[in-house]
């Protein structure tokens, strides 16, 4: 006795396939920040005895300070280093100077003995000086927070 044999496939069963997750790459970005043209310094006036009244500057008297700083150190060369004042305070101020001559500038003033007006000796001290002026500010805001 022979059977008959069920010669057809079975039906099709129905079937889902899942999405196959995508492995995950870290999204990396980069960003170059063009060089800066300018450099900023922030100087504070400084006089030697603090029994005397604080001198008050004004941008003639920034003016001649950092010209007689800057011939002295590096010369005619020194003198001839476009600096713009952007503010004049009481005690303070902000300039800004070409870039390549940041460390130059720094050096004269860091050097300069001072400036004699009659009475007393002035002394410019470089505060902090760098290419972005917001992080410059930034630094001197975070000083008087933390009282340093």
């Amino acid at each position: 006795m022979t059977e008959a044999m069920d010669l057809d496939p079975p039906p099709p069963t129905s079937t889902t396939s899942l999405p196959k997750p995508q492995t995950s790459k870290p999204l990396l970005t980069t960003l170059t920040l063009p060089t800066p043209p300018f450099s900023y310094a922030n100087l504070t006036l400084l006089t030697p005895s603090p029994s005397t009244t604080q001198q008050q500057l004004d941008p003639l008297l920034l003016k001649s300070y950092l010209t007689s700083a800057l011939s002295q150190f590096l010369g005619q060369t020194g003198a001839a280093i476009p600096i713009d004042i952007l503010q004049v305070g009481p005690a303070s101020s902000w300039v800004r100077l070409p870039r390549p001559d940041l460390a130059a500038f720094t050096a004269a003033i860091a050097s300069f003995s001072g400036l004699n007006n009659g009475k007393e000796k002035l002394v410019l001290r470089v505060e902090a000086a760098g290419d972005f002026l917001g992080a410059l500010v930034d630094r001197g805001e975070e000083r008087e927070i933390w009282g340093k």
